[in-house]
């Protein structure tokens, strides 16, 4: 049985990430770490947690060795809009906190699963079903990272023989955790305000199309590509993966059938919308399909109503 170790594990992914690999490997075999002990009782009392800043090497080895870990899933990182703020505090966490994942990983032997995005893209990418292998010229702190990032676990694997593992994601939309600074996460607030005020004030400018995600299918992806045949595994890290693509009228759209008087109006953050023009409307995911069998639950229908019914639920407490 694996033992693995989530790095970030209190962030918009880690929260459930957490609980869905407890639920597959064993509450014991799931350490769960974050630089900070926030309230989420479900994750630090349901197995083991420790407190971790990944850019302490010594305490990530001294983890790793206490619990006899072989899998880092790495997902504590700086996002993009918060990234554009304090770029310096990014590129550290983001890159030197990557770079001690995979030393330890290195040194003893571990496989090491890290997400990165369709941030690693830019505006000289072919926006629309954009290709596995493509041009990679992001204009933001995140991005350069995230290209960094790809090609530091690409050297791994090839250099030292690490498994490195991971999948570019597009935006993560859940009606448990609320997500944390990324350009996306309108996606994610305009359901909270449309159960709560059945209105909503975008960021995002009508017509901006990225791709989307709801998040059982990025818990999917995670646990399909961790498990993949490595003989079958071509590309190995930053695949694509896709579910959906829409631009904010078509989640009005999707909304008002369930909220007929629902409104949607705009206040656009030219920051924000800066980045979101930079990334791809669509990505090709035929490699994902093809190397280890990658294939969504959810489309922009499905995932609507079910997040307005889970909300209404939750909103309820």
């Amino acid at each position: 049985m694996r033992k693995i170790l989530l790095t970030g594990c209190l962030g918009q992914i880690g929260t459930e990430l957490t609980l869905h690999f407890r639920k597959e490997y064993g509450d014991e075999n799931v350490v769960a770490s974050n630089r900070t002990k926030k309230d989420f009782p479900e994750v630090i009392d349901g197995g083991p947690f420790e407190l971790l800043d990944v850019l302490d090497a010594n305490r990530l080895a001294e983890i790793c060795n206490k619990y006899k870990i072989d899998t880092i899933v790495h997902l504590a990182a700086i996002l993009s809009a918060v990234g554009e703020v304090k770029p310096q505090h990014a590129f550290n966490v983001n890159l030197n906190g990557l770079y001690n994942v995979l030393e330890v990983a290195r040194e003893n032997d571990m496989q090491v699963f890290t997400p990165s995005s369709i941030a690693a893209f830019g505006p000289s990418t072919p926006p629309d079903n954009t290709p596995q292998d493509t041009i990679q010229r992001p204009n933001t702190i995140y991005g350069v990272t995230k290209v960094a990032g790809e090609l530091l676990c690409d050297y791994y694997y090839t250099r030292f023989g690490v498994d490195t593992r991971g999948v570019r994601l597009p935006g993560l939309i859940s009606h448990e955790a609320l997500p944390g600074g990324g350009t996306t996460d309108y996606a994610v607030h305009i359901y909270y305000d449309a159960i709560r005020y059945n209105r909503y004030e975008s960021y995002i400018a009508a017509g901006t199309k990225m791709d989307m995600m709801y998040m059982p299918d990025c818990l999917k992806a995670f646990t399909l590509l961790l498990e993949a045949n490595p003989d079958r595994l071509i590309h190995r890290n930053a695949f694509n993966i896709a579910a959906m693509s829409f631009a904010p009228e078509d989640m009005e759209k999707e909304i008002k059938k369930h909220l007929p008087d629902f409104e949607l109006s705009y206040n656009v953050d030219p920051v924000r919308q800066a980045i979101a023009d930079s990334w791809p409307n669509s990505m090709d995911d035929s490699c994902a399909r093809d190397e280890w069998d990658w294939k969504p639950d959810y489309d922009l229908a499905a995932m609507t109503a079910d997040m307005l019914k889970q909300l209404r639920i939750k909103l309820a407490k």
